[in-house]
């Protein structure tokens, strides 16, 4: 559910995961208004969904109408997944998750450290789950202080890991010491010359740097990296593992994530 919707590849990737795990399912696109919010859950509760997603503009308003939060939802103060149990939704989110799952596939998180590009809902999802799989740091580099403090805040104090706000005021220079880059903010979306304001000259090969931009998953800001002889994780590998531990929620069985990822490259027409 969110508004627009238009576009969503969410319900072509999950139906054809169903398909494959020879489920009988459906994932419903629902253009639902803000001031339908309320209507909408109540009506998943009465058709009896077993769960869902939510999107802007809807990921801190359906809070409310939950029974509860996982830990990890209350820490972000965001939902973009619920499942059912007695008594009502549970709210939880699976963007940082779906992150770290991608991130897993070629480093493990603890110890490393980390410069994290924006503080939006994306980018606080991602910080979150970091810090709750032990990552040293994180410098929060946005320009909007009070969105950077906060999240750095959150992060010392609740999360327990170091972690600070640097102003975004230019060509942002990356630290040497740097394991792993994450552009956590849209620039790029739909556009594939949409360039990062980071200094490239600061890249080096030790960094894995990463994109949450799905769509084009080759982004200008993962080309300077490649050529500066970083590795790469694009948002493609973000989307579907977040869609995978959805479908895990909601029916008990692993998906096949290949069949997922061939959606989506086929749905993008990449």
């Amino acid at each position: 559910m969110g508004q627009p919707v238009a576009g969503n590849p969410s319900q072509f990737m999950m139906e054809r995961a169903f398909a494959a795990a020879g489920l009988d399912w459906r994932y419903l696109t629902l253009e639902v208004p803000p001031e339908d919010l309320p209507a909408a859950v109540a009506g998943m509760k009465a058709m009896g969904f077993h769960g869902g997603n939510f999107t802007i503009p809807h990921k801190v308003a359906v809070i409310p109408l939950l029974a509860r939060l996982t830990e990890a939802a209350e820490l972000m103060g965001a939902v973009n997944c619920v499942f059912a149990e007695e008594g009502g939704f549970v709210g939880e989110n699976t963007d940082g998750k779906g992150f770290v799952s991608a991130l897993k596939e070629v480093m493990q998180p603890e110890g490393k450290k980390v410069v994290l590009l924006g503080a939006g809902g994306a980018a606080r999802a991602i910080a979150v789950e970091l810090g709750l799989n032990k990552v040293a740091s994180i410098d929060v580099v946005n320009r909007d202080a009070g969105r950077g403090r906060d999240l750095a805040n959150l992060l010392s104090q609740r999360v327990g890991i170091e972690s600070k706000w640097i102003p975004w005021n230019a060509a942002h220079e990356l630290p040497e010491d740097a394991d792993l880059v994450i552009n956590g903010t849209s620039i790029g979306l739909n556009d594939g010359s949409a360039m990062v304001p980071v200094d490239v000259d600061t890249f080096r090969e030790s960094m894995l740097v990463a994109d949450v931009i799905f769509n084009p998953p080759q982004t200008a800001f993962l080309g300077a990296a490649q050529e500066a002889g970083c590795q790469t994780i694009d948002g493609l590998g973000m989307l579907v593992n977040q869609g995978a531990i959805g479908f895990k929620i909601w029916t008990g069985i692993e998906p096949d994530q290949a069949v997922m990822r061939e959606a989506l490259e086929e749905y993008l027409g990449i």
